[in-house]
């Protein structure tokens, strides 16, 4: 073999080892992934007027979260995937810095805050980035209405946040389908006066999901939005020091403790409970004997149900 072909097939292959040393199994989905890609979480409006979403299909993880008058909003954390855009961006709540609190130091996006909140996001091991601090991320929707219509650039957020944690544990655990559960076709999980709907789609391999009782197709077309696996996590809320501009107190998601849970995978549900000793831990998600239930690889939604429903 000629030396100059030896060089370059060397050379080739060099790169191709260190593109290999770079990825891994990601521990937020249990897919091949970038081991130092940086995490970003989006907060993301939930409500009619909010939807269809904007860049919500490419994130890893996506909570869902109680919020005032008996609504949610999403908590959409990228880091395998940057969608060009992800919106409609709106504020910060209390249960958005526990729920981050083991994912290091990551960046989160989002459009304000309540005064109140303002010494708990200083004081978090997160990355703050709002259109006061990174306008040029930011831009607004000429063709919707405020509060719905700002949107954000992921690569401008984390340009904007520097250095912030890549993915790291925080207690999910991928595997086959375990042994045993229930056949389940539909699911419909209480938030007070909002449902959201789980529908499973066995040719995609997805839970569709359905808020308000419909699925979500993307603000850019394609398939409506859906999770490999969804885990449904009970927890207790109290009120928390804000209120909206109507007076009505927003709920606190705790997510430290213990609780029920249901894990959603391949058309199957699979009763479990959840722990998490502090903010900085992982959530562990453990079958009656104790062993953790894997989840299925792919994206994961979180729904941060209320006990009381």
């Amino acid at each position: 073999m000629p030396r100059g072909l030896v060089l370059v097939l060397a050379v080739l292959a060099l790169a191709a080892g260190c593109a290999g040393a770079n990825r891994q199994v990601s521990p937020l989905t249990g897919m091949p992934a970038s081991s130092n890609a940086p995490v970003l979480a989006v907060k993301v409006d939930n409500s009619p007027a909010g939807r269809p979403w904007t860049g919500v299909e490419d994130a890893d993880v996506v909570y869902v979260e109680p919020v005032e008058g008996g609504t949610t909003r999403l908590l959409a954390v990228f880091s395998s995937r940057l969608p060009a855009s992800v919106g409609p961006v709106r504020s910060a709540r209390e249960s958005d810095v526990t729920v981050l609190g083991a994912y290091g130091r990551p960046a989160l996006a989002f459009s304000g805050s309540a005064p109140e909140l303002a010494g708990t996001l200083a004081n978090a091991p997160l990355v703050a980035v709002t259109p006061a601090t990174a306008a040029s991320a930011f831009r607004r929707d000429p063709d919707r209405r405020a509060p719905v219509n700002l949107y954000a650039d992921p690569e401008a957020l984390l340009a904007a946040a520097g250095e912030v944690s890549p993915p790291r544990d925080v207690g999910f655990r991928f595997g086959a389908t375990p042994a045993g559960g229930e056949v389940v076709r539909h699911r419909e999980v209480a938030f007070g006066s909002a449902i959201v709907g789980l529908t499973w789609d066995a040719v995609r391999g997805r839970w569709v999901v359905e808020p308000g009782g419909d699925p979500v197709v993307p603000a850019g077309g394609g398939d409506p939005v859906g999770a490999a696996t969804v885990l449904v996590q009970k927890v207790t809320t109290r009120p928390s020091a804000i209120r909206d501009a109507a007076g009505a107190v927003s709920p606190y998601a705790v997510t430290t403790g213990e609780g029920e849970a249901e894990v959603l995978r391949d058309g199957r549900a699979f009763p479990a409970r959840w722990s998490r000793p502090a903010p900085t831990d992982p959530t562990r998600v453990l079958d009656a004997g104790g062993a953790p239930v894997p989840f299925a690889s792919g994206p994961l939604w979180v729904l941060l149900a209320p006990e009381d429903g």
